[in-house]
């Protein structure tokens, strides 16, 4: 680099104009200079540089509508017409989970994936009756046509099939938080006022079918305007917007929830008609105006552990904004790719994702020098995982099943919460043959006190 500054010195100052020269070369100077120094950083930091805009946004209120007005008057279209100009997405989220979270097994009859064969007698529904089956990743139930009060509805079976044990489970519709909103019949529950909101895209904003799954619009919103004129500013796209509405298109299924009715009434008065979704949302409104969040008052719960960590399914949301990485404008499309929706428990992408942003020598860590010092394991090693350590198994998805659900809080749960809460740790989930109180001798020699109580 010296030979080539000393280079274009002596040719510039072969003739005139030196001191004009002199400023050219001076600027060659500082505009090479600043991008080898550039360079330099962004291999150090740059990681997040895709991130910067999203992150540099102001975070706006929690009552703020980003909704496109263009937007508000628009229809549910379905899928399909979305695959006319947006393929590449609509085949990623064709081969996705979500397309399948609601299947009609008179399209498609090997949806069903439970042993009927073994099905205990006192089941109130046979393979027959299933119009479409919820689920199918860790468990399956399964819906039967049954209108209740004039109106198209659905019934869930009072048994399940758990997809992990391969066996068949029963199973309540009632069985929980809204269980004095109902009579205890899966029989008097229709599925329009459990599972429909989320299963079904358009039925939490108009209460009508429009399609069975959770479908493009389900995250963009109504879409009969934007297909009319693509290119106006009438669809929902969360990269778009603020990071909180972002995140809360993700938050109106996986967040465990309340009906916000509750708020100003008792669940007496809405007996009946009790909400197991935020009926009326759609993306980019407040979702904070549409759903209550499950409460923690720090005692352990059927949900939650008392320090805060999910106990089920689908409380990515009550554990994620808790997290540091929420409150810096972090969304859960940074980690999940949302129509192809890798990046599972299943199917992780491994520590990829988080060196994103989090590489050695960047400035949110890790601070170590190398993968040993930070993690105390050898690199490669299960103890060496972003995830086994920082998003550790904590949940189940039926009781008598393996922990399978991932905490979303991202700090490192201590061996001594598990002792105070019961909550499951990093440590001893891997070191089944330990005791917790070796988990916690451990870390402490590693100097992993710490000052905050939980």
């Amino acid at each position: 680099m010296l030979r080539y500054f000393i280079a274009v010195y002596k040719s510039y100052f072969k003739g005139e104009n030196n001191m004009k020269k002199l400023w050219l070369t001076l600027g060659s100077a500082i505009v090479i200079g600043g991008g080898l120094f550039g360079y330099s950083m962004y291999e150090k930091h740059g990681k997040i540089i895709p991130y910067f805009e999203q992150l540099s946004k102001d975070q706006v209120s929690e009552v703020a509508d980003v909704q496109p007005e263009l937007q508000k008057k628009a229809h549910y279209v379905g899928s399909e017409q979305c695959k006319k100009c947006h393929e590449d997405q609509f085949n990623k989220w064709h081969d996705s989970y979500h397309s399948k979270m609601i299947q009609d097994v008179h399209k498609d009859p090997s949806a069903i994936l439970a042993d009927f064969m073994k099905l205990p007698q006192d089941a109130n529904f046979k393979k027959e009756d299933i119009k479409y089956t919820i689920g199918g990743k860790f468990k399956q139930r399964y819906m039967m046509r049954k209108d209740l009060n004039g109106s198209e509805d659905y019934i869930v079976g009072n048994y399940q099939w758990n997809t992990q044990l391969k066996q068949w489970q029963p199973w309540k519709t009632t069985k929980d938080w809204f269980h004095d909103a109902y009579e205890d019949n899966n029989s008097k529950v229709g599925t329009s006022k459990t599972c429909d909101g989320c299963h079904f895209t358009g039925f939490m904003s108009t209460q009508k079918r429009v399609e069975p799954s959770i479908a493009c619009e389900a995250c963009h919103g109504p879409a009969s305007e934007h297909i009319q004129n693509p290119k106006e500013p009438n669809i929902y796209k969360a990269t778009s917007f603020d990071p909180k509405r972002a995140t809360e298109v993700c938050l109106q299924c996986h967040m465990r929830n309340r009906d916000k009715r509750l708020e100003h009434t008792s669940m007496q008065n809405l007996y009946g008609d009790v909400r197991d979704y935020p009926m009326g949302y759609e993306p980019g409104k407040p979702l904070s105006e549409y759903k209550t969040k499950a409460p923690f008052d720090h005692n352990e719960s059927e949900e939650f552990y008392a320090d805060g960590v999910g106990k089920k399914n689908r409380t990515q949301g009550n554990e994620f904004v808790q997290s540091m990485m929420y409150k810096h404008g972090i969304t859960c499309v940074n980690c999940h790719d949302p129509h192809k929706l890798d990046n599972t428990a299943q199917k992780s992408r491994g520590d990829s994702t988080c060196m994103q942003c989090h590489s050695f020598g960047s400035a949110i860590g890790p601070h170590q020098k190398s993968i040993e010092q930070h993690t105390h394991h050898k690199v490669g090693s299960t103890g060496s995982s972003c995830i086994e350590c920082h998003m550790p198994r904590t949940g189940k998805h039926l009781p008598n099943s393996p922990l399978t659900v991932r905490s979303h809080i991202f700090r490192f749960i201590t061996p001594s919460e598990t002792k105070k809460y019961n909550v499951p740790n990093a440590c001893n989930n891997c070191h089944e043959d330990k005791t917790v109180d070796w988990a916690e001798e451990v870390t402490a020699k590693w100097g992993m006190k710490e000052w905050t109580q939980y």
